[in-house]
């Protein structure tokens, strides 16, 4: 060997294949894998659960000669940590840690990177001192020094704060990523953040250069977390081990959940990925089963629109159907009006796609389409169960739509819910899955739609004046004493909105008999909806004028929620 070759340094490669921390040809899969993902190679090591990120990084530093950390155990001095800028520190993956005259020590994922030192030592003004670090828990620890939303208003939810118990599915052994104790904190203070935060999903989107968090608070996304773009195969990997998800399988939309545990409190996660061309997307929907059902009277409900909503609930039998969008409350509403009727007489039993709260002494059945477990096939069992009372999660197709109506017809009680605009479409909306107008009018005894709007913070509301424009579009009565109008002027606890929460607007049609006639007709919904009305029926936009006039919501919220009637 020659004198160039000796004074040579080994690649990363060679060094850990002579260490035995990995063999030949898991560095051959790694390389491939290196070129579609383009990131480092150890990081590519690590993520196809090759090697344990604590193994890197004290190997990393016996090659380069340098001095490792573990800095998820490190105490962060603030003073020291804001001598380097957040924009600089998560742009180079650094943090400092120590200074002692003009010697600045910092932790660094990748102390080679002599651009990332330089700018440092512009900076400071200070001789750079790095030492390695694990990338994922220097990416808690920026987190913790510099996420100010964690520290200024919600400091029970800081990203330092450590689970009080791990998620009740432990990770698999074998060299899986999952061993990376950084990256199953990661995931556990994203979850345990958005909890903290009110969340009702968590977004987890790759991009080309970073992956990005949001997550769904009070019906709106907000940005929660930006990571780079090497650490969403290992996110995405931990919550598929969470989830009992194939993590090989990245073609194909995978479903699954798993629970997490903050304290006392037990958390559902429900699962979804889905491929997309620049990686896999997974969205998180967050269940807490510590919250209790609510009562129908606190949902929002008018006086007399929850007066008519009892008398429909507790009729021996007939169809009640709840309406609207994807996350307008109509699952919460049925959950309430079935624990307002929940008896030690009644038999109530549910299939739902999937079962999102536990109620007691009510059978509740999940879906399971893979063994033959349909909606339709649920309810054909349910009939052999002597029922009092049947919920449907969602009548999706003609034959969940006739086994409902024959079930409504012969003697039961059945409530389900419908993808549709309002009440009086939801009429023709069956009409046209196939189901004989003369079946609907007899069976159907009221629909229920619904949107959730925010509600205006406690903290920060104030009176307002709201421009002229908005105020017509209202078509409001004339008011001798003039209406008083309030608005969230934006404060920490509701993040700058100036809302917090969310309340139900509803419209209840009641089938009486003239709608039946005119159902029996197949009139439009035009005439359906103008004898709904005739019959005491208050609008979506009527119901959330209420609310603007109470000092509930505000009339943006209003106008955002039924924007769609007001163009019809």
């Amino acid at each position: 060997m020659s004198a160039k070759d000796k004074g040579k340094k080994k690649r990363l490669g060679e060094y850990l294949v002579d260490k035995g921390l990995v063999s030949k040809e898991q560095i051959e899969a790694a390389l491939e894998e290196q070129k579609k993902a383009g990131s480092r190679l150890g990081q590519t090591l690590i993520e196809l659960g090759f090697l344990k990120e604590e193994d890197l990084i004290v190997e990393l530093a016996r090659q380069l000669n340098l001095a490792h950390i573990d800095i998820s155990s490190y105490r962060l001095k603030p003073e020291i940590v804001e001598l380097i800028p957040e924009k600089v520190a998560r742009q180079h993956e650094l943090v400092a840690l120590e200074k002692a005259g003009n010697n600045l020590s910092i932790a660094m994922s990748d102390p080679l990177n002599v651009f990332a030192i330089d700018e440092v030592q512009k900076i400071t003004n200070c001789r750079i001192e790095p030492i390695i670090c694990s990338r994922t828990a220097l990416f808690a620890a920026l987190d913790q020094c510099y996420n100010k939303a964690s520290q200024k208003r919600k400091p029970q939810a800081q990203v330092s704060q450590k689970p009080d118990t791990p998620p009740d599915t432990e990770p698999s052994e074998g060299g899986s990523i999952t061993d990376g104790h950084e990256v199953i904190a990661l995931v556990e203070d994203v979850v345990r953040t958005a909890v903290n935060e009110r969340a009702t999903d968590i977004h987890i989107e790759p991009d080309e250069q970073e992956v990005r968090i949001r997550c769904r608070v009070d019906g709106f996304l907000r940005e929660l977390r930006i990571y780079p773009k090497d650490l969403q195969l290992a996110i995405v990997s931990r919550i598929k081990v969470l989830s009992g998800l194939d993590i090989s399988e990245k073609r194909l939309p995978q479903d699954g959940r798993f629970q997490f545990k903050m304290g006392d409190r037990k958390i559902d996660l429900r699962v979804s990925t889905l491929p997309t061309v620049l990686g896999e997307k997974v969205v998180m929907r967050i269940l807490d089963k510590s919250l209790v059902i609510m009562e129908l009277a606190n949902l929002g409900f008018l006086p007399d629109n929850l007066k008519q909503l009892e008398k429909l609930i507790r009729r021996p039998y007939g169809m009640l159907l709840v309406t609207g969008p994807t996350s307008s409350g109509k699952t919460t509403t049925l959950y309430s009006a079935l624990q307002t009727i929940n008896t030690v007489e009644k038999n109530i039993l549910t299939v739902e796609d999937p079962v999102e709260y536990r109620l007691k002494m009510i059978n509740q059945v999940q879906v399971n389409p893979r063994a033959g477990l349909t909606f339709a096939a649920g309810l054909r069992s349910f009939l052999r169960q002597d029922p009092n009372v049947i919920m449907i999660g969602e009548i999706r197709d003609i034959e969940t739509a006739e086994i409902a109506v024959q079930s409504a017809l012969t003697g039961h009680l059945v409530f389900s819910t419908v993808h549709t605009n309002d009440a009086p479409s939801t009429i023709t909306r069956l009409i046209d899955m196939g189901i004989d107008a003369f079946l609907v009018a007899s069976a159907v005894s009221g629909i229920l739609a619904q949107r959730l709007i925010r509600t205006i913070c406690l903290q920060c509301k104030e009176v307002f004046a709201p421009a002229e424009d908005a105020i017509s579009k209202l078509n409001l009565p004339k008011s001798e004493t003039g209406y008083i109008f309030y608005k969230g002027k934006g404060c920490d606890k509701c993040n700058g909105t100036g809302y917090q929460g969310r309340v139900g607007i509803y419209e209840l049609m009641v089938i009486n008999d003239r709608i039946r006639e005119l159902i029996l007709k197949n009139e439009s919904v035009a005439l359906l909806r103008q004898e709904a009305r005739n019959n005491g029926m208050h609008t979506l936009r009527e119901d959330g004028l209420q609310k603007v006039l109470q000092g509930i919501t505000t009339i943006e919220e209003v106008l955002r929620a039924t924007a769609e009637e007001a163009k019809g």
